[in-house]
């Protein structure tokens, strides 16, 4: 088993259990906004003022020349604007580091709203398109956002989650013909119509783990605070 961990431009995690999946890490990649957040956090999170990422991954519109030039060897342009930063250092670690099979992306949110609701709705395109979710199959990566508020992935079908009883879980989706029948929810989602964001937000698990039945095979994102 081998953890990777993603650093983008937003908020950097101030709290233990962020910080530690970042001690814990295997391989940690930045993008390029996130390397500048590294480097100011970096003491404090290892107390270590010489740790460097194994990787700075973006089309380098956010760092100095500077820097550029000083971690030349860690930069790796991908100057195509198909994708976001978040999305090029999740094709790098698919590219070149097999072994993983959890991919944790902190730096996610905060800052630009724009940014957050883009790099959260992108897990649910990773979960369809590279079979990265919070319920993996065999041979899949868990893959989920982590901040100093909340867990947040993405799931394809029908599951059983560990979520700890009395947790807020809040379910979106772009769906609006999914329907999501729960069991372990103080409110029922069966009667939800998501053809809005808040319809199942803010609700709470009455155990320890939640069952999420669909009706078909879709995308839904969840947030656990």
């Amino acid at each position: 088993m081998s953890q990777a961990v993603i650093i983008g431009n937003g908020d950097f995690p101030r709290k233990e259990y962020p910080r530690l999946l970042l001690r814990q890490a295997d391989v940690i990649v930045c993008c390029d906004g996130g390397f500048r957040s590294f480097m100011r956090n970096r003491k404090t999170v290892w107390g270590d003022s010489e740790k460097l990422p194994d990787a700075i991954v973006g089309d380098m519109d956010s760092l100095s020349g500077r820097l550029l030039h000083e971690y030349a060897d860690l930069v790796k342009r991908v100057p195509s604007q198909d994708d976001n930063d978040q999305t090029k250092a999740v094709r790098y670690i698919l590219d070149n580091h097999p072994e993983v099979d959890t991919i944790h992306i902190l730096g996610a949110t905060g800052k630009r709203e724009c940014h957050t609701i883009g790099n959260l709705s992108l897990l649910m395109e990773y979960a369809g398109q590279f079979g990265m979710s919070g319920d993996p199959k065999e041979g899949e990566i868990f893959t989920d956002i982590v901040s100093d508020y909340s867990t947040a992935f993405a799931i394809a079908d029908s599951c059983e989650l560990w979520v700890g009883e009395g947790r807020n879980v809040s379910i979106f989706s772009p769906d609006n013909s999914l329907q999501i029948r729960s069991q372990g929810l103080v409110w029922p989602t069966d009667d939800v119509r998501f053809d809005n964001w808040w319809k199942a937000t803010l609700n709470r698990a009455s155990s320890d783990s939640i069952t999420l039945t669909f009706s078909h095979r879709s995308a839904a994102l969840v947030i656990l605070d």
